[in-house]
């Protein structure tokens, strides 16, 4: 397994899968002040309030980012109705639980946001891996 890294304001663990990421900058773009990926630790969870980071970490299209609530009698969990967006240039964004069969008749589940290639170009397919980018890919 790829490296997952955990980050925490004492309130939320905000966790990133660095293998599950495609670099959209979303993220960084959304909240700079908590998601810097050229500094290090690049998560830094003290600069914005509880409330901001979620919502935010909800907007990643490849699922790297996730969170849970620190206390344990807190049972929030996201509940994400399905959603289906088209992201300028970039990848199909699904929202929700989905269950994704292959060619081959296997099958996963899929939880939160799950990327899928519109260019053609990922070499993880049906998902983005941010071929997109290189590839210069307009639509």
């Amino acid at each position: 397994m790829g490296k997952i890294k955990e980050y925490s304001n004492g309130e939320i663990t905000v966790v990133w899968e660095a293998e599950k990421c495609i670099h959209s900058g979303i993220c960084a773009k959304g909240l700079p002040a908590v998601f810097r990926p050229r500094l290090r630790p690049w998560i830094k969870m003290d600069t914005a309030k509880t409330e901001a980071i979620i919502n935010q970490v909800k907007q990643c299209p490849s699922g790297a980012l996730r969170y849970y609530m620190n206390a344990e009698d807190d049972k929030t969990s996201e509940i994400l109705e399905t959603k289906v967006e088209v992201l300028e240039n970039g990848p199909l964004l699904v929202y929700g639980t989905l269950k994704v069969v292959a060619k081959d008749g296997s099958s996963e589940i899929k939880n939160k946001t799950t990327a899928f290639c519109r260019c053609g170009k990922s070499n993880n397919k049906p998902y983005c891996d941010g071929a997109h980018i290189k590839a210069e890919f307009k639509g």
